[in-house]
Order: structure tokens, then C-alpha cells, then sequence
């Protein structure tokens, strides 16, 4: 990544600083070639490096420390010159930045160099700037003015603190992309007493060796940092001491105040539980109100719930019998489209929508009737004491005309409908389950019908619910039994009438009622669920039987095969997994199957269905809207889907010879389908005016009664042979294959 700011220049000013340290370090080098070296100097730059940066002084009340380094870097300038002094100042630094590194601390390769090259530039000024005060060749020691060597001294500290600390802020500036002199000031000032306090030191010890001499001033200098050493160990033990009471101390002192708090909160707490004990009785009565409230009202809504209703209604059977004449009705009232709301705009929006509900129905109510929720979007009321079952109506178009006005839900109008049973007490029951289970039916009956209505219950209603349970539990032996059968209707070119492919239909042969109507058993299969695995069974079974067909003869490999999907279906995120299970199990060709989904199940959930579609369609599986024109389409949801036909409604087909505006819509249909690049099945076929009139149309396929019923495999086999027979293969010994001329027609075909 490239640099940015002071960054880019880092590395040319890291180089510029590193060949100055290389050419003083080399100057020095030859320098001391021609000149003898002593113990005395050996030992000194021993102890710089081994030990230079291992002994520091902390100044009092800053966060500096004085380094020995420095002061024997200052001695060996001032004892030996120049030269020695650059050379043992680069190892000193070079060993101490390898001795960090060595103990995790982060320092590249070339900040190691650096720090050489920077004591070496640096020191070697110092030893030109000491030159230049007192002479060349002059001995510090031998100095008589004591003025003078302090002065020189000063100076020398001077350009070693101002190159060191100036080279190393320019370094960390551009490298932290800030400031130089900011940089300076923070890091690098406080640090300049320390080069004067090692130059004073040093200038002490030349002095000190004048007057006692060289291995008495290395003595004098061992013991004084022996002392030095057992004064600081002697400091940090009592450091640590004074430390450990301090904390002993603050310790006890915590443990007093933590007693303190402790007795203090006791003594708030017996106040608090002498108070409290005051208030226990009425406590208690008013929690016994509240559970008693809560065990028999809806927390929602405050109304009562089912099991405080049931009350209520066995009082009003109760009364019903000792009083002749007495009547009472339940309105069993259920919320339409409420999950989808629920699901779409959350359940908090859900819940306001509830509670505004409840509100209405009770406005619409008298003192004496009382209604309840049961849960979800399900209310019951109670209307005790009518003599006309008129008036009984009359209240639940009330409501339902409340329920159906617009609603103001977090600053925006909702709608809704209620679809509500109703039980009356003329029946004569004994039991509230009883009466609740009829007044449910009761409702149910009125959403089969359409929905925001009203139906009364009636001994027809119960006769059909019991049938229907009949019904569901016939239907779930008959997928273990084996009993339903798939029926194939063909679907032809309505140019050629040539048979094209076949819808699979499933039927039901009831051991004792025999061919039942897909139009009873279908809609109880989709109330359960068992629309699912009944799906999944057609699918595999005519897939099994389509892919014999089309292994019979070459011309029958262009059949495809139509399979309806129900909207349970649909809404299973299994579902591309288990219809690529059934074609690998199957072995047919994704591309011959034609899926078909009604239009109100498409656009009930469009986002989900597109979704859904669009992994169909990776399949290589064809997709059909089926019953198109009966159900509200939006163009905009339309060509979004992966839809390759179009299946038209055989309301609009049978209707076609009745006037110009059905013809018209049919038309209209099949010109939409042409420029979304879709083909159109007409369905319902059923009079040769009909096909005159959809070939005149243009319409690419049909099917219908006029071809032929949904028949059974059989029949539907030999359809298929009446109009491409398989052939029949020669006999073996009459067998030569470079005359037959079967695949090559059937090729062209």
C-alpha cells in the first residue's frame, strides 16, 4: 500500500542517517588503526556495552532515567577520543536493540541499524565539537582551567543531546505522520538532563583519574556502583514494603467500611421489613385480585378468556333450563387475512389491530353480553336472552359492518373482515363444548363460503364436519393403502391436434364409495396438510410412468409432463430438494416437466413465490401459471416471474361464443403471453367452435373433453400409439442395420 504524508519519507531520511553513521564508523575505524590500545580502554567499552543501558537512574518526579551509557560514552571521548568513543557507542546500540528484540520487543531490522547510525553520527559530532573548544590533541585531563573543561563539557553534551534527540524526532515524526517539533518536545526534552548529568560524570571521572589513576578510578568507580546497586535494590524492597502496607492498610480500611455499609444496609432493612410487614396483609389481598384477574382475562386486550367465557355460558344453559323460553346465542368470530397481516406487518402492528377490535366489539354490545378472546385472532360473545333469532343476525351485521370500517393503526388505516358462526341456544345443549364446537363450525363454513359473512348453524353443518373428519382420516389410509390412481388428460397442438404431453390428475378409489371428485378430497387435503405428501407421491408416479413412455420410442421423448403444485408446496424451503430427488430418482429430464401453480397461490405471497419459481427454474423445470384471468395479476409482478406459459381459465374458454368482450379477453390474454415470450394452453376445450376460434387466435396449446377425459395410463398409452406407434424391431435373423431407416425419420420428426 503506498505511504501517505511524512510516511514516504521514512526510508530516504532512515538511509541518509545510516550512511553517515556507516561513514563515521568507518572514519573512526581508521583512525584507530595506527593507534595502541590499552586494558584500560578495552575494559571501558567492555562495560558500555554489556552494561551501559542495564544501569539507570530515575530522575525524581519525571519520567526520565539517566544512562550509565552516556557517561562512559563521554568518558572514553574525553580518555581516548573521538574515534574509540563513535565505535563503542554504535556496538552499545546495536547490542541493546538486539536485546530487546530478544525479549519481544518489536524493532525492525532497519530501526536497529538506525539506532547505530544515529549514536554514531551523533557522538561523532560530540568529539568534533569538543576538539574545536579545547584543540586538537589536547587531554581533557590535563586541562588546568576548570572553567574551560566545563565549558567544553557543556557543549559536547550539548551537540550529542541536540543531534541524538533531533535526528530521532525527525525519524519518529515522518513515521507517525505528525509534527517534528511536536514530536521533540513530547518525547525527546525532558531527556537532555541526562546527557549533561552524564557528561558531569564523566568530566568527574577524568578528573578522578588524573589524581589517583586509572585502575584506583575503575575501583573507585566499581564500588560506587555496587553501592549504587544495593541502594536501589534497597529502595525498591522498601518501595514494595511501604507498598504492601499501603495496601494492607487500604485493604483493612475497606473491610471497616464495607462492615460500616453492611450494618448500615441491616439496619435500613429492618426498617424496611418492619414497614413492609405492616403492609403484608394488604399485599396479599390485592395480588390474590390480580391472579384471579390474570387466570381469567387476556392480557392483551383485558376481555375475558375462554375459560371465564365457559363460565358465563354454562350460567346461561343453566338458566336456559330452569326458564323456558329463555334463549341465549354465541358468535363465534375469527378475523380474516389476519395472519398474513400478522406475518407482513408484524405482530406489534397485529396487537394494536386486536386491541382496537376488542374495543369495537365491545361498543357494539349491551351491559349484560359479554365477549371474549380465545387467542390469536379468535373472539367469542356471549348474547344472553333474545326472542327473536332475527335480532341475533342483525347484531352480527353489526359487527361485521364495525369490524369492515377502516381502523387507525400507528398513524395509518388498516382494513379488515370478520368471518363469524353462530350457535343458538334453540338447538338444546347441555354442554358449552358443545355449543362452542357448533358455533366454530359454524364459522368455518362461512370462510369456505368467502369470507367477512355470517352463517347460522343448522344439523347440515354437522352432518358435513363429521363427514369431512371421515373424509380426512379415509384420505390419510388411502396414501398408505395405495388407493389413489393418477389419470393423464393430453394436452394437443391446437394447430396440428397433435398430442404434445399430458396433465397428471390425481384420483381417488374409495374401496366403498368408489371414484371420488378431486373437488371433495383436494381442499381437506389442503386444510391438513396432506396436500404435501400427496403432491410428492403424483409427482414421483407420473414421472415414473412418463419416462416408460418416453422410453418406448424416440418419438414419444418430446412428451412433457404437467404436475399442479399446491401453495403448501410452495411455501416448503424443501422443495427444490425433494422434487430433484424425485427426478433423480425417476431419471426424467427436468426440462419435459411443466410445473403448474394456480394464479391466486402466485400472487398471494409474490416475493416467496418468485423465489421459489426462480430455483425451479435453475432446474431447468418449465413453470405454467394455471386458472390465468381468475385471480388479480399485477404486470408488474408478471414478467418478473420465470414463467414460461400461461395457462387461460375455462370460465373465459366456455364463454367465448357468448359475445365479442369474452373473445376479447381471451385474445388479449394470449397477445400478453406473446410479448412476455410465453406460451398459452387454453383449457376446457370442449366444441369444435371453441378450437376454430382459439387456432384463429393464434393459441399454441389445449386440452379438453373435445380430445379427450382425464383417463387412466392405460387409456392415456394408447393415445399416444394411435398417433405414434412404437415400431415394431425386426426379426434377428432378418436384422440389418445399415437399412434401417427408423431413427432417421424419427430424427426428422
Amino acid at each position: 500500500m503506498e505511504r501517505a504524508g511524512k510516511q514516504k519519507y521514512v526510508l530516504p531520511f532512515a538511509a541518509l542517517v545510516m550512511a553517515g553513521g556507516a561513514a563515521a564508523c568507518a572514519r573512526a575505524a581508521y583512525d584507530l588503526a595506527g593507534t595502541r590500545l590499552d586494558l584500560g580502554l578495552a575494559l571501558l567499552a567492555l562495560l558500555t556495552v554489556l552494561l551501559g543501558s542495564r544501569l539507570t537512574i530515575q530522575l525524581p518526579r519525571a519520567k526520565v532515567h539517566i544512562s550509565v551509557t552516556d557517561t562512559l560514552v563521554f568518558t572514553i571521548l574525553l580518555l581516548y577520543g573521538g574515534p574509540a568513543a563513535v565505535l563503542t557507542a554504535a556496538a552499545e546500540a546495536l547490542y541493546t536493540s538486539f536485546r530487546f528484540r530478544a525479549k519481544g520487543i518489536t524493532i525492525r531490522f532497519d530501526g536497529i541499524l538506525f539506532n547505530a547510525a544515529l549514536m554514531a553520527c551523533s557522538t561523532c559530532l560530540a568529539a568534533w565539537t569538543l576538539a574545536a573548544c579545547l584543540g586538537r590533541g589536547v587531554n581533557p585531563a590535563h586541562v588546568p582551567n576548570v572553567v574551560a573543561l566545563f565549558t567544553a563539557l557543556c557543549v559536547m553534551a550539548l551537540v550529542q543531546y541536540a543531534a541524538n534527540s533531533s535526528l530521532a524526532a525527525v525519524y519518529t515524526a515522518c513515521e507517525t505522520d505528525r509534527p517534528v517539533w511536536h514530536t521533540w518536545n513530547k518525547n525527546y526534552f525532558p531527556t537532555s538532563l541526562s546527557y549533561f548529568a552524564g557528561a558531569a560524570l564523566a568530566g568527574g571521572l577524568v578528573t578522578l583519574r588524573g589524581a589517583m589513576g586509572f585502575y584506583a578510578a575503575v575501583a573507585a568507580a566499581t564500588a560506587v556502583t555496587i553501592i549504587y546497586l544495593t541502594i536501589r535494590r534497597y529502595i525498591d524492597e522498601l518501595k514494595a514494603s511501604v507498598s504492601q502496607a499501603e495496601q494492607a492498610e487500604h485493604a483493612r480500611a475497606e473491610v471497616e467500611r464495607a462492615r460500616a455499609e453492611q450494618a448500615e444496609r441491616h439496619v435500613e432493612e429492618l426498617n424496611h421489613y418492619v414497614t413492609e410487614l405492616k403492609r403484608t396483609t394488604d399485599e396479599l389481598q390485592a395480588s390474590k385480585e390480580h391472579f384471579r384477574h390474570a387466570a381469567f382475562h387476556d392480557p392483551l386486550t383485558e376481555l375475558p378468556n375462554r375459560a371465564l367465557f365457559t363460565n358465563y355460558l354454562k350460567l346461561a344453559i343453566e338458566r336456559s333450563r330452569r326458564q323456558p323460553g329463555h334463549n341465549f346465542a354465541v358468535l363465534f368470530l375469527d378475523l380474516d387475512r389476519f395472519k398474513m397481516i400478522n406475518d407482513s406487518l408484524g405482530h406489534t402492528y397485529g396487537d394494536q389491530l386486536l386491541v382496537a377490535v376488542a374495543r369495537r366489539l365491545k361498543g357494539c354490545l349491551r351491559q349484560l353480553d359479554v365477549v371474549a378472546r380465545f387467542g390469536g385472532d379468535e373472539f367469542a360473545i356471549l348474547l344472553d336472552g333474545f326472542t327473536d333469532p332475527n335480532d341475533v343476525v342483525r347484531v352480527a351485521e353489526k359487527l361485521q359492518r364495525e369490524i369492515s370500517a377502516p381502523l387507525t393503526i400507528e398513524q395509518n388505516e388498516a382494513f379488515t373482515s370478520a368471518s363469524i358462526g353462530i350457535a343458538l341456544s334453540t338447538t338444546g345443549y347441555e354442554r358449552p363444548e358443545d355449543v362452542l364446537r357448533d358455533a366454530d363450525t359454524a364459522m368455518y363454513r362461512a370462510k369456505d363460503a368467502g369470507k367477512a359473512r355470517h352463517e347460522v348453524f343448522d344439523e347440515l353443518m354437522y352432518t358435513r364436519a363429521v363427514t369431512l373428519l371421515n373424509l380426512e382420516n379415509d384420505l390419510r389410509r388411502a396414501i398408505e393403502r395405495q388407493e389413489l390412481r393418477v389419470y393423464y388428460q393430453p394436452i394437443v397442438a391446437i394447430k396440428t391436434g397433435e398430442v404434445c404431453g399430458f396433465e397428471a390428475l390425481v384420483r381417488w378409489q374409495h374401496p366403498e364409495r368408489g371414484l371420488i371428485s378431486p373437488g371433495e378430497f383436494i381442499p381437506v387435503a389442503e386444510e391438513t396438510g396432506l396436500i404435501v405428501p400427496l403432491g410428492q407421491w403424483v409427482l414421483e408416479e407420473a414421472c415414473r410412468q412418463m419416462r416408460v413412455w418416453q422410453q418406448q420410442s424416440f418419438a414419444h421423448r418430446a412428451l412433457t409432463l404437467s404436475v399442479n403444485l399446491s401453495g403448501k408446496q410452495l411455501s416448503r424451503g424443501d422443495l427444490c430438494a425433494q422434487i430433484q430427488e424425485v427426478l433423480e430418482r425417476t431419471e426424467f429430464d427436468p426440462r419435459a416437466l411443466k410445473l403448474e401453480i394456480t394464479e391466486s397461490v402466485v400472487m398471494e405471497n409474490a416475493d416467496l413465490a418468485i423465489q421459489m419459481l426462480t430455483q425451479l427454474h435453475e432446474l431447468g423445470i418449465q413453470l405454467s401459471i394455471d386458472d390465468f384471468g381468475t385471480g388479480y395479476s399485477s404486470l408488474s409482478y408478471l414478467h418478473r416471474f420465470p414463467v414460461n406459459n400461461l395457462k387461460i381459465d375455462r370460465s373465459f374458454i366456455s364463454r367465448m361464443g357468448l359475445g365479442d368482450e369474452n373473445l376479447e379477453i381471451v385474445r388479449t390474454i394470449i397477445m400478453l403471453a406473446r410479448n412476455l415470450g410465453m406460451e398459452v394452453i387454453a383449457e376446457g376445450i370442449e366444441t369444435n367452435e371453441q378450437l376454430a376460434q382459439l387456432r384463429a387466435l393464434s393459441c399454441g396449446f389445449g386440452q379438453g373433453y373435445l380430445f379427450s377425459p382425464p383417463v387412466a395410463a392405460d387409456a392415456a398409452h394408447a393415445l399416444i400409439e394411435q398417433q405414434h406407434p412404437t415400431p415394431t424391431p425386426p426379426a434377428s435373423d432378418a436384422y440389418q442395420p445399415e437399412h434401417s431407416t427408423y431413427l432417421d425419420s424419427s430424427l426428422v420428426m
